[in-house]
Protein backbone atom coordinates (compact mmCIF):
# COMPACT_ATOMS: atom_id res chain seq x y z
CA UNK A 1 0.00 0.00 0.00
CA UNK A 2 1.33 3.43 -1.02
CA UNK A 3 1.19 5.91 1.87
CA UNK A 4 0.80 9.58 1.06
CA UNK A 5 1.57 12.21 3.68
CA UNK A 6 -0.80 15.14 4.07
CA UNK A 7 0.42 18.59 3.05
CA UNK A 8 1.34 20.48 6.27
CA UNK A 9 1.84 23.83 4.51
CA UNK A 10 -1.78 25.08 4.81
CA UNK A 11 -1.70 24.45 8.57
CA UNK A 12 1.54 26.38 9.00
CA UNK A 13 0.30 29.23 6.84
CA UNK A 14 -3.00 29.68 8.68
CA UNK A 15 -1.26 29.42 12.07
CA UNK A 16 1.06 32.19 10.95
CA UNK A 17 -1.74 34.23 9.35
CA UNK A 18 -4.15 34.12 12.29
CA UNK A 19 -1.54 35.06 14.88
CA UNK A 20 0.02 37.76 12.69
CA UNK A 21 -3.44 39.22 12.06
CA UNK A 22 -4.21 39.54 15.76
CA UNK A 23 -0.87 41.13 16.68
CA UNK A 24 -1.06 43.44 13.66
CA UNK A 25 -4.47 44.71 14.79
CA UNK A 26 -2.73 45.94 17.93
CA UNK A 27 0.30 47.28 16.04
CA UNK A 28 -1.98 49.16 13.62
CA UNK A 29 -3.75 50.76 16.58
CA UNK A 30 -7.16 49.13 16.14
CA UNK A 31 -6.92 47.55 19.58
CA UNK A 32 -4.87 48.35 22.68
CA UNK A 33 -2.34 46.38 24.71
CA UNK A 34 -5.20 44.96 26.81
CA UNK A 35 -5.83 42.62 23.86
CA UNK A 36 -2.34 41.13 24.11
CA UNK A 37 -3.27 38.11 26.30
CA UNK A 38 -5.35 36.65 23.47
CA UNK A 39 -2.52 37.25 21.00
CA UNK A 40 -0.17 35.42 23.36
CA UNK A 41 -2.54 32.48 23.70
CA UNK A 42 -2.81 32.26 19.93
CA UNK A 43 0.97 32.64 19.61
CA UNK A 44 1.60 29.61 21.82
CA UNK A 45 -1.01 27.32 20.32
CA UNK A 46 -1.43 28.27 16.67
CA UNK A 47 1.44 30.61 15.81
CA UNK A 48 4.00 28.57 17.70
CA UNK A 49 2.55 25.10 18.11
CA UNK A 50 0.83 24.57 14.76
CA UNK A 51 3.74 26.11 12.86
CA UNK A 52 6.26 23.94 14.70
CA UNK A 53 4.19 20.87 13.83
CA UNK A 54 3.93 22.00 10.19
CA UNK A 55 7.70 22.57 10.15
CA UNK A 56 8.45 19.10 11.48
CA UNK A 57 6.03 17.48 9.04
CA UNK A 58 7.56 19.51 6.20
CA UNK A 59 10.95 18.21 7.27
CA UNK A 60 9.70 14.62 7.10
CA UNK A 61 8.38 15.34 3.60
CA UNK A 62 11.77 16.74 2.55
CA UNK A 63 10.57 20.33 2.10
CA UNK A 64 13.53 22.33 3.41
CA UNK A 65 12.03 25.76 2.64
CA UNK A 66 8.75 25.09 4.49
CA UNK A 67 10.56 23.32 7.32
CA UNK A 68 12.91 26.25 7.95
CA UNK A 69 10.13 28.83 7.55
CA UNK A 70 7.59 27.18 9.86
CA UNK A 71 10.08 26.09 12.53
CA UNK A 72 11.66 29.55 12.54
CA UNK A 73 8.46 31.59 12.67
CA UNK A 74 7.02 29.11 15.17
CA UNK A 75 10.09 29.87 17.29
CA UNK A 76 9.50 33.60 16.71
CA UNK A 77 6.02 33.33 18.21
CA UNK A 78 7.25 31.26 21.15
CA UNK A 79 10.07 33.75 21.80
CA UNK A 80 7.56 36.58 21.62
CA UNK A 81 5.40 34.93 24.29
CA UNK A 82 8.45 34.16 26.41
CA UNK A 83 9.60 37.78 26.18
CA UNK A 84 6.22 39.46 26.79
CA UNK A 85 4.57 37.12 29.28
CA UNK A 86 7.29 35.27 31.13
CA UNK A 87 10.21 37.73 31.06
CA UNK A 88 8.10 40.87 31.42
CA UNK A 89 8.84 42.55 28.08
CA UNK A 90 10.96 45.28 29.61
CA UNK A 91 13.81 45.69 27.10
CA UNK A 92 14.48 49.20 25.78
CA UNK A 93 12.61 49.92 22.53
CA UNK A 94 15.88 50.31 20.61
CA UNK A 95 16.91 46.79 21.63
CA UNK A 96 13.49 45.44 20.63
CA UNK A 97 14.22 47.11 17.29
CA UNK A 98 17.32 44.92 16.96
CA UNK A 99 15.22 41.83 17.74
CA UNK A 100 12.85 42.81 14.94
CA UNK A 101 15.76 43.65 12.64
CA UNK A 102 17.27 40.17 13.10
CA UNK A 103 13.94 38.64 12.11
CA UNK A 104 13.81 41.04 9.18
CA UNK A 105 17.22 39.87 7.93
CA UNK A 106 16.06 36.25 8.12
CA UNK A 107 12.83 37.18 6.36
CA UNK A 108 14.73 39.02 3.64
CA UNK A 109 16.74 35.97 2.62
CA UNK A 110 13.64 33.76 2.88
CA UNK A 111 11.97 36.24 0.50
CA UNK A 112 14.84 35.75 -1.95
CA UNK A 113 14.48 31.97 -1.59
CA UNK A 114 10.73 32.32 -2.22
CA UNK A 115 11.44 33.42 -5.80
CA UNK A 116 11.47 29.69 -6.63
CA UNK A 117 7.92 29.38 -5.27
CA UNK A 118 4.51 30.91 -5.96
CA UNK A 119 3.95 34.61 -6.50
CA UNK A 120 1.62 34.80 -3.50
CA UNK A 121 4.31 33.29 -1.27
CA UNK A 122 6.76 35.89 -2.55
CA UNK A 123 4.29 38.61 -1.55
CA UNK A 124 3.88 37.02 1.91
CA UNK A 125 7.62 37.21 2.53
CA UNK A 126 8.01 40.67 1.01
CA UNK A 127 5.20 42.12 3.13
CA UNK A 128 6.59 40.39 6.23
CA UNK A 129 10.05 41.78 5.55
CA UNK A 130 8.55 45.27 5.19
CA UNK A 131 6.60 44.72 8.42
CA UNK A 132 9.74 43.84 10.39
CA UNK A 133 11.61 46.79 8.84
CA UNK A 134 8.87 49.27 9.73
CA UNK A 135 8.45 47.95 13.27
CA UNK A 136 12.23 47.93 13.89
CA UNK A 137 12.64 51.42 12.45
CA UNK A 138 9.71 52.61 14.54
CA UNK A 139 11.33 51.24 17.70
CA UNK A 140 14.72 52.73 16.84
CA UNK A 141 13.36 56.17 15.94
CA UNK A 142 10.46 56.40 18.38
CA UNK A 143 8.17 57.35 15.48
CA UNK A 144 4.82 55.77 16.32
CA UNK A 145 3.61 56.25 12.71
CA UNK A 146 6.19 53.70 11.50
CA UNK A 147 4.93 51.20 14.07
CA UNK A 148 1.37 51.79 12.86
CA UNK A 149 2.43 51.32 9.23
CA UNK A 150 4.13 48.09 10.32
CA UNK A 151 0.81 46.98 11.74
CA UNK A 152 -0.94 47.61 8.43
CA UNK A 153 1.82 45.81 6.54
CA UNK A 154 1.36 42.89 8.94
CA UNK A 155 -2.37 42.83 8.20
CA UNK A 156 -1.60 42.60 4.48
CA UNK A 157 0.93 39.85 5.13
CA UNK A 158 -1.58 37.90 7.25
CA UNK A 159 -4.29 38.22 4.59
CA UNK A 160 -1.92 36.96 1.90
CA UNK A 161 -0.83 34.00 4.06
CA UNK A 162 -4.48 33.12 4.80
CA UNK A 163 -5.29 33.29 1.09
CA UNK A 164 -2.36 31.01 0.28
CA UNK A 165 -3.45 28.55 2.98
CA UNK A 166 -6.96 28.49 1.50
CA UNK A 167 -5.56 28.05 -2.02
CA UNK A 168 -3.36 25.13 -0.91
CA UNK A 169 -6.36 23.37 0.66
CA UNK A 170 -8.95 24.16 -2.00
CA UNK A 171 -6.70 23.61 -5.03
CA UNK A 172 -5.37 20.38 -3.51
CA UNK A 173 -8.84 19.01 -2.76
CA UNK A 174 -10.24 19.95 -6.17
CA UNK A 175 -7.14 18.76 -8.02
CA UNK A 176 -7.07 21.96 -10.08
CA UNK A 177 -6.51 25.68 -9.68
CA UNK A 178 -9.55 27.28 -8.07
CA UNK A 179 -7.63 30.05 -6.30
CA UNK A 180 -4.63 31.19 -8.37
CA UNK A 181 -1.27 31.55 -6.63
CA UNK A 182 0.99 32.42 -9.60
CA UNK A 183 3.25 29.38 -9.61
CA UNK A 184 6.84 29.99 -10.73
CA UNK A 185 8.40 27.64 -13.23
Amino acid sequence: MDHKFANPVPLGLIGFAATTWLLSLINAGWYGKESMPLVLAMAVSFGGGAQMLAGLLSYIRGNTFASVAFLSYGAFWLSFVLYVQILGGSSPPAFVGWYLFVWGVFTFYMWIASFRHSTVLQWVFLSLWITFFLLATGDWSGLHALHTLGGYSGLLCAALAAYLSAAEIINGDYGRVVLPIGTRS
